[in-house]
């Protein structure tokens, strides 16, 4: 009895390891399977005591909308710096200003299986269709810098970028007490960026919704300039070419489009920071010297330099963390009197 109880149990672990033996003999694959942080490991058992562990890195693809700006051109920069400093593979298409090479973009990334997909949209509409494509691809997606209007939140996980009306209302809050002595009317000329833009829509409602406690502030002119050097130009010598003997204050809502009305200005014959007080949003290098030198007056910042909480979000998702619907970037403002101060920090 004894002998055929061993042969019970001895047989079936002769086949088993007869088995693991020819998969091994017969080169299959190792299994794969992934870790904690999203990531593809390899285990290959060679030995019963030894595992070969190898990590795909974590793909992501960005949809940048466009290069139209010192302050774009920093931005880009930042995404790509922090995607090599965190290890992240990095796919990046700039659409240049299209919506529809942004689509083209997202689609190749979906084609692509990667991990994570981030996008700074150009214009605010028009997103949910080719969003619904890549939920049901199962890939995440980050908005970044600019935010879609989208009835489905859960279409993305976060946005990450800054907080437009309250940029618009810093400028407003400037304007009202830089000119509390001032007496009315004070006619104002307003460059705004691309139409349809969520920081052209944000900042305009943020200024205007401090300016309208004092009557005697008017916005006389206010046009699109499509956050560039030459838009800003033009616009302005159209401006001051219909009304330039009462502009009193321009608000540029960047500094590239102020930069431009400040070659305007001063072809018209006037003084930019004197004759006409200028506002402007980023906080470019080029802006604080024209601040410092006296032709601007006031600037919010706009903090391009947001790769490395993007990269963070994208390990956070990958790691299977929960992210909050809106990360707001730090941001200051800049006098006449701060900005010597801070130019040399200035990255952009």
């Amino acid at each position: 009895m004894h002998g055929r109880r061993t042969a019970m149990w001895v047989w079936p672990l002769m086949i088993f390891l007869l088995l693991a033996c020819n998969k091994k003999e017969a080169g299959l694959p190792p299994e794969r399977t992934p870790d904690a942080s999203g990531q593809t490991v390899v285990v290959t058992a060679e030995e019963p005591s030894s595992v070969t562990v190898s990590r795909r890195p974590i793909t992501l693809g960005f949809s940048q909308l466009g290069s139209e700006s010192d302050w774009r051109n920093a931005n880009s920069e930042s995404v790509k710096e922090a995607a090599a400093e965190a290890g992240i593979e990095l796919l990046f298409e700039n659409a240049e200003q299209s919506q529809e090479k942004q689509f083209e973009a997202i689609r190749s990334f979906v084609e692509k299986k990667v991990d994570v997909i981030a996008i700074a949209p150009v214009i605010e509409t028009g997103w949910e269709p080719i969003l619904r494509e890549v939920k049901q691809a199962g890939i995440p997606v980050i908005m970044v810098d600019r935010e879609m209007k989208i009835s489905d939140q859960s279409l993305y996980v976060t946005f990450i970028g800054s907080d437009f009306y309250e940029e618009g209302r810093k400028a407003g809050k400037f304007l009202r007490d830089y000119m509390r002595d001032e007496p009315g009317p004070i006619r104002i000329a307003e460059l705004k960026g691309t139409e349809g833009s969520s920081p052209t829509i944000e900042r305009a409602k943020g200024f205007r919704d401090i300016i309208r406690e004092r009557e005697d502030f008017e916005i006389i002119l206010s046009e699109h300039a499509n956050f560039t050097v030459e838009g800003g130009r033009q616009v302005m010598e159209q401006f001051l070419r219909e009304r330039g003997g009462e502009i009193r204050v321009l608000f540029a809502h960047n500094d590239d489009m102020a930069l431009g009305a400040v070659e305007a200005i001063k072809e018209y014959g006037l003084r930019p920071g004197k004759d006409i007080i200028i506002i402007s949003v980023d906080g470019s290098r080029r802006a604080l010297e024209k601040l410092a030198a006296g032709e601007f007056n006031f600037v919010v910042e706009c903090n391009p330099l947001i790769g490395p909480q993007i990269m963070q979000a994208v390990q956070e998702i990958m790691e299977g963390r929960s992210l909050p619907k809106r990360i707001v970037s730090s941001e200051t403002v800049f006098t006449q009197a701060t900005a010597a101060q801070e130019l040399p920090n200035r990255r952009y």
